[in-house]
């Protein structure tokens, strides 16, 4: 079965790093900060359901 979550996480991590490329947005703005919060739910799903 598919995980859901997992892939929404995914597919929102592409469009703002791709939004970030496109417009070259630095560090420290509110995309590139939600970015990073998609990366640690990411790691924290993968962990959870490694076990």
């Amino acid at each position: 079965m598919a995980d859901l979550y997992l892939k929404a996480l995914e597919s929102e991590r592409r469009k703002l790093w791709a939004e970030c490329r496109l417009k070259g947005l630095p560090k420290g703005t509110p995309e590139r900060q939600r970015i990073v919060e998609i990366d640690k739910a990411l790691a924290e799903h993968k962990a959870k359901k490694a076990g």
